[in-house]
């Protein structure tokens, strides 16, 4: 029998915060830029059909995350990228389409992933991503993880376009950013619940603005790669990742 007096774990369904996962989720978001524009551009469907067909995509995997008993890395993850290719013909559509600007997009979806969080926090008590097991809180967890997907396309636009900085110096901006987060990880006791959140939020431009470069016109400051081909080795490099290493479901101690 178990010792009351002994604390025990409740394990979460999503993956404990290591080096892996933010390689991972990097590669992801990438993916997620490349694929959105290889449907919406290449094969020339539009923003608005595109984020209609990703996002049948995304649901049906959110559903199958939630509805699955344990953590499963492969469906996990196919989820995130579920999560990062609507995101990123969603903002397109918002931001040229609606007519918004990345200006507009990035403010409105800011304030909708502060809200949700804020929300969520409100609601459960807390926002750290190791309480993700309950299927109120993987509900908060998706919605949250789909605004800031969104919000990253957006702002990765804005800092690459709107900036001037281009791809290449969008990317060193926000790569830097990402390093600074992980110096006050290591050397300061600033919560880490915050910090993984304005970590999550930044590898998302970072992989739209790697993504950009790596598939649009050398005019363009990119290095015109077919879009198809650079999903594919994306994907295929998850693949590898996720056959190669094991990842274990984040747990707390209560």
């Amino acid at each position: 029998m178990r010792d009351p007096a002994v604390p025990t774990p409740s394990v979460s369904k999503v993956p404990e915060i290591t080096l892996l996962f933010w390689v991972m989720k990097i590669i992801a978001t990438t993916l997620g830029e490349t694929g959105g524009d290889a449907l919406s551009i290449s094969a020339n469907l539009g923003y608005l059909v595109s984020t209609g067909i990703f996002a049948v995509i995304f649901a049906v995997f959110v559903a199958g995350q939630m509805r699955a008993a344990r953590f499963h890395p492969w469906l996990y993850w196919a989820t995130i990228i579920a999560t990062t290719t609507v995101g990123t013909t969603l903002a397109d559509f918002a931001d040229r389409s609606l007519g918004i600007g990345y200006t507009g997009g990035s403010a409105l979806l800011l304030a909708l992933l502060l809200a949700s969080l804020f929300v969520w926090y409100r609601t459960l008590g807390t926002v750290a991503v190791d309480s993700v097991a309950t299927p109120a809180a993987e509900a908060f967890y998706w919605v949250t993880i789909m605004f800031s997907q969104t919000l990253g396309t957006a702002l990765g636009d804005w800092t690459a376009d709107t900036a001037g900085l281009g791809y290449a110096g969008a990317a060193v901006i926000f790569g830097t950013a990402l390093a600074v987060v992980a110096a006050l990880f290591y050397w300061t006791r600033l919560s880490r619940t915050a910090l993984f959140w304005a970590a999550f939020v930044l590898t998302r431009p970072l992989g739209a603005v790697v993504g950009d470069f790596l598939d649009k016109p050398i005019a363009k400051g990119g290095l015109n790669l077919d879009r198809y081909a650079a999903s594919g080795l994306l994907l295929a490099a998850l693949v590898v990742l996720l056959v190669a290493f094991k990842q274990r479901a984040a747990s707390r101690v209560h």
